[in-house]
């Protein structure tokens, strides 16, 4: 015999499927304050791993009370104070080097050359681009499979 399924029985199924991809969704944060120590553990007593700027953008991987464990854009992992993070959005360039345009597309002149580990703010993003402030003032746009943030 053939098992007869109801047609709601498939639509239910596929809320909770996409409720539960929502969930798993990337959680990104960014730095807060002037240099933030990314920790080896979820203490003030940890090792310190590195000093973060402020706005470096980070991935949120878990949460253990006031703290955050992260990731950043080389994968490297550690934790930092939920306290001393943002939700204020940030780019940090992950190729070696990558053109600042004065439009979103190949065909629209270059303003800059961004280097590998270059910080930017997210200022808006359009399909496959992404236009960003640099540090110095600067702003323009860059393809988004070539920056690493939210």
């Amino acid at each position: 015999m053939f098992a007869v399924t109801h047609p709601l029985r498939h639509t239910l199924l596929a809320l909770c499927l996409g409720t539960a991809a929502l969930a798993q969704a990337q959680e990104m944060v960014s730095i807060a304050g002037s240099t933030v120590n990314m920790r080896e553990e979820p203490s003030l007593n940890s090792t310190v791993l590195w000093e973060l700027q402020r706005g470096y953008p980070l991935q949120v991987t878990e949460r253990r009370g006031e703290w955050l464990g992260v990731k950043d854009f080389e994968d490297d992992t550690g934790w930092v104070a939920r306290s001393l993070t943002s939700d204020e959005p940030y780019h940090i360039v992950k190729s070696q080097t990558l053109n600042l345009r004065k439009g979103p597309g190949t065909e629209h002149q270059i303003v800059a050359e961004l280097a590998r580990g270059e910080l930017l703010k997210t200022l808006e993003k359009r399909d496959d681009w992404v236009r960003v402030e640099r540090y110095d003032g600067a702003t323009g746009w860059v393809a988004r499979r070539l920056v690493w943030g939210f």
